[in-house]
């Protein structure tokens, strides 16, 4: 299956590693981790692994603060816990990175590693660039 999306019976022999992010269009703070997860890739190769990348959802509390929005924030933290270890354990990863960027997807991704029998690390994505007011 996997060979049908480019993986060689080489790739698929060395360690598979989830790249797990918590990238989406819609928050500032994780934007930068599809940049950052292409060098942890380019690391894992490195390293004789196969990295295979994903992303799980993420709910910004600077968006939905004061609506009704704000009460998926804190369940998106067991959500994003969940998703990653459902993947990681579906695919028999052997191993695990996990890139976030705020309150919520730190601990979910900490929560998930934890769960989980494999070697892992959760990586801090950085801080935010600051934005401009009226250009």
């Amino acid at each position: 299956m996997l060979k049908a999306i480019g993986f060689t019976d080489d790739d698929l022999a060395r360690p598979l590693i989830g790249v797990a992010t918590t990238w989406i269009e819609t928050m500032p703070c994780n934007f930068n981790q599809r940049e950052l997860a292409a060098h942890v890739k380019d690391g894992i190769r490195a390293a004789g692994g196969t990295p295979m990348e994903f992303n799980t959802i993420s709910v910004a509390d600077g968006v939905s603060m004061g609506t009704e929005g704000m009460k998926s924030s804190l369940v998106s933290r067991e959500v994003i816990a969940d998703s990653i270890e459902l993947v990681a354990r579906g695919h028999l990863f052997d191993g695990l990175v996990c890139l976030v960027g705020c309150d919520k997807t730190i601990p979910a991704a900490a929560m998930a590693v934890a769960r989980l029998d494999i070697p892992g690390v959760v990586l801090y994505s950085g801080t935010i660039l600051p934005g401009r007011f009226q250009d």
